[in-house]
């Protein structure tokens, strides 16, 4: 049967007397046990007493480094959209040229102002589009809405501008749709001179705004349906040619969960991309602006933030 707490002190005081007649050696060695046994706790009943848990702490994992010397674009922005943190950037509020990525505010516009079965017909204007595009015919006919996949999935600059003549009356007017629609919004770094993204010293965005643009964007079933189509066919109302449309977006099905959005290239802005990957709980949102290595860019950033927010904290 255990010792009660005033039988310890009883010994202790025992002990205390007879260290005064002993060496100073072994004193001072009963003198710690002496102080040791307050501290020691006393069994209840005989039993064995449990040791108190000690609290377990989080373990955070960072995710594998990127695997760059040198940032591989002029401008990035990774950020998860429903925390809203942002998981990488670099000069992520610099205005450069947005190329093509024009096109998702064009889009945007078109899909508030415009209705998707009206009739558009192609323009002289339009037809001569530079760079990119369908060699749409003066005078065919198309449904708007298959002017905005021919834009959104190939970035067509000749449907582009036969979709903006429409809705807007002219290019001009339209481009103060977009202008109005971006301060709305808050975009304070961008600036729209035309309606397709070709370069323009007044023509300007940022990779922050860009992904404010698209996170908006897609939040429209009819443009979130558009961006992730990988293959589509367009034919004129009033005639019988087709056109195969082929998605620019090289990550639509070579990543899962890649769901859009836009590519873009110009000499000045350098190729650009802006792509939305869904995983488990979370939605990335990439912006990439001038990287000479785009793809392999947007898959280590991609891996990156799967990683980041696949972390146990």
């Amino acid at each position: 049967m255990g010792l009660a707490r005033t039988d310890y002190c009883w010994v202790g005081h025992r002990l205390l007397r007879w260290c005064r007649s002993v060496s100073l050696p072994l004193a001072t060695a009963f003198s710690i046990s002496l102080i040791l046994l307050p501290s020691l706790s006393v069994p209840a009943s005989g039993q064995e007493t449990q040791r108190k848990a000690q609290p377990i702490r989080a373990v955070t994992y960072a995710p594998q480094a990127l695997p760059w010397k040198r940032i591989p674009a002029h401008s990035i922005l990774l950020k998860e959209l429903k925390s809203g943190r942002i998981l990488y950037q670099h000069q992520a509020n610099k205005r450069l040229s947005p190329a093509s990525l024009t096109k998702i505010m064009s889009a945007l516009v078109i899909l508030e102002n415009g209705r998707l079965d009206d009739l558009a017909t192609v323009s002289k204007n339009a037809a001569r589009a530079p760079k990119t595009h369908l060699r749409l015919k003066v005078g065919e006919v198309f449904r708007v809405k298959d002017l905005l996949k021919a834009m959104m999935m190939v970035s067509a600059n000749d449907a582009c501008l036969a979709a903006v003549e429409h809705v807007g009356g002219n290019e001009a007017q339209f481009v103060e749709l977009m202008n109005a629609k971006a301060r709305s919004l808050g975009l304070h770094g961008t600036h729209f001179s035309n309606g397709c993204g070709f370069d323009g010293s007044d023509h300007y965005s940022t990779a922050e705004d860009l992904a404010q643009l698209s996170e908006v964007a897609m939040r429209n079933g009819v443009f979130r349906a558009l961006v992730k189509e990988e293959r589509e066919i367009i034919t004129p109302v009033s005639g019988y040619r087709a056109y195969v449309l082929h998605n620019t977006n090289r990550l639509l099905g070579r990543i899962p969960g890649v769901e859009g959005v836009k590519t873009g290239f110009t000499s000045k802005a350098g190729r650009c991309l802006i792509a939305k990957v869904s995983h488990n709980d979370s939605d990335l949102l990439l912006v990439i602006l001038n990287s000479n290595r785009r793809w392999t860019t947007a898959k280590s950033l991609i891996d990156y933030g799967i990683r980041l927010t696949n972390t146990v904290q």
